[in-house]
């Protein structure tokens, strides 16, 4: 069916797995084909990530930023530990230095000292 992937070794694991009692001729092939076709988009993705870090070799950082990057691909592998991937890049803003300077910030109203509420006095012990 020219794909790359082992249809009658994917044949036989569906056969030795016990998966159903029958398995039909075409489903090893379109297995190994969809299998084929997630490898490709996988490498695809890594070996862009691995050029942005002007890198020629594809690393497990470099499947994991590719995989949690890509919103498909993120949802397929949610539950994926990949070993050596680390984590994804993100600061929380609140930890990021505040902008100050030339932009100017609109001027919110003043407001007025707040005053305790009428007719309530804190309780004696």
């Amino acid at each position: 069916a020219g794909l790359q992937f082992p249809v009658g070794r994917i044949g036989r694991f569906l056969k030795k797995g016990r998966y159903a009692q029958r398995v039909g001729s075409g489903a090893p092939v379109y297995l190994a084909a969809v299998l084929e076709y997630l490898a490709a988009e996988v490498l695809e993705l890594a070996g862009n990530a691995a050029r942005d870090n002007k890198k020629n070799r594809i690393i497990p950082r470099h499947v994991l930023l590719a995989v949690r990057n890509d919103e498909e691909l993120g949802k397929l592998l949610a539950g994926v530990t990949i070993a050596h991937g680390g984590v994804l890049p993100k600061i929380n803003p609140v930890l990021l230095p505040k902008k100050t300077g030339s932009s100017k910030e609109p001027k919110s109203p003043s407001k007025e000292p707040k005053s305790p509420k009428a007719g309530k006095t804190p309780k004696k012990a």
